[in-house]
């Protein structure tokens, strides 16, 4: 059995706060998503719909429900992307979706994700992922060249 990873640990969040502060400035999230095959809803029945989809149309979902919450704390999508096989990586690991997420600093990002009906409209993303990543970004200024030379 592979490790799936769909929703972060008390110990994660508690890191990304020591990481980057509360009030740091924007921060990028890079999302990388492998979908079911069809969505799974056993921990969310109530919002189970009447006949099955997939879990592609189960984020799709989400992202309907989300997008304006994400608007209204200051968070955009940035890009929006299909995945595939790597070209570097493990050969058996393949994503079908990335994106990349800005807010405006971590103190957005907790506004949005701790809303009830974002965290509502989660449990179509749980039902969506047999797995995902969330990597917390952010921008650094570019290396002067004279700073680079040997």
């Amino acid at each position: 059995m592979t490790d799936t990873h769909i929703t972060p640990s008390q110990t994660q969040g508690a890191a990304l706060v020591r990481r980057f502060g509360m009030t740091g400035g924007p921060i990028f999230m890079l999302n990388l998503l492998r979908f079911r095959d069809m969505a799974d809803y056993s921990h969310a029945p109530d919002l189970a719909p009447v006949k099955a989809i997939t879990g592609a149309e189960a984020y799709a979902r989400y992202e309907a429900a989300i997008s304006p919450l994400l608007a209204e704390t200051g968070g955009a999508i940035v890009f929006d992307g299909l995945g595939g096989d790597w070209f570097i990586g493990p050969e058996a690991a393949h994503w079908h979706r990335v994106l990349i997420v800005r807010q405006t600093d971590l103190t957005s990002f907790f506004s949005f994700a701790s809303r009830p009906d974002a965290i509502l409209a989660g449990h179509h993303r749980t039902a969506a992922l047999a797995d995902s990543r969330l990597l917390p970004m952010t921008a650094q200024p570019p290396l002067a060249l004279a700073e680079t030379a040997p």
